[in-house]
């Protein structure tokens, strides 16, 4: 009878498990002092929901003419004009929209650091078949997470990026310069990143592959 082939998926070789002694298990087990990091980022991610809602509350208080809510728009967002504001105009609400979304985008990020961190690192969630399980996790590894990590920043970077430009008035041309090329910086760190992941995998198969 021949040796299962090691490369043959619907014949697999079987598994054999190795008793672990006292050291490894301690450095495996290790694995769980990030359990409270990613609680933190829990609470945080909590923040940011009471920030959303309230920055939403003010904009609504806003558009039915409360001046308080005006002003803590203004002072949120950081606009600045020579003429004063006594309504919500295009400019406001524009600066506005794109706060809620800098905070929808930065809590996707946290999500995807979470779930994602805490399934590579830490310990598997089981989510197999679950119907709200996220499509990305299902093929998620150290090196798909940095790829979708870098273009969450690049989203947010650009959302930033926009916001500053609106308001362009209020920032030296030594800000909107600085703010570019960090944008842009980002933007290659994301394409490297993905390149590199990409020349990794190739190798990776290449090597993996029967010869």
């Amino acid at each position: 009878m021949s040796a299962p082939d090691p490369f043959d998926p619907l014949n697999p070789p079987p598994t054999r498990t190795v008793p672990m002694g006292p050291l490894p298990k301690l450095i495996f087990a290790s694995r769980w002092l990030q359990l409270p990091l990613y609680l933190g980022l829990i609470v945080a991610q909590a923040v940011y929901v009471v920030h959303f809602l309230v920055e939403l509350l003010h904009l609504v208080e806003a558009a039915f003419g409360s001046q308080t809510a005006l002003q803590a728009l203004i002072t949120s967002i950081g606009y600045k004009t020579t003429a004063p504001v006594g309504a919500l105009n295009e400019t406001v609400i524009m600066l506005v929209v794109l706060a809620l979304i800098d905070v929808v985008m930065i809590s996707n990020l946290l999500i995807m650091v979470i779930v994602g961190g805490y399934e590579t690192f830490v310990s598997r969630m089981n989510l197999e078949g679950h119907r709200d399980q996220p499509e990305w996790l299902s093929h998620v590894n150290a090196s798909v997470l940095k790829v979708k990590l870098a273009t969450a920043i690049i989203g947010i970077s650009s959302i930033h990026l926009l916001k500053t430009f609106i308001n362009a008035d209020n920032y030296t041309d030594r800000v909107l310069i600085a703010q570019t090329v960090i944008h842009i910086t980002f933007l290659f760190s994301a394409i490297a990143i993905a390149y590199t992941d990409k020349l990794m995998t190739a190798n990776a198969a290449q090597g993996g592959a029967p010869h």
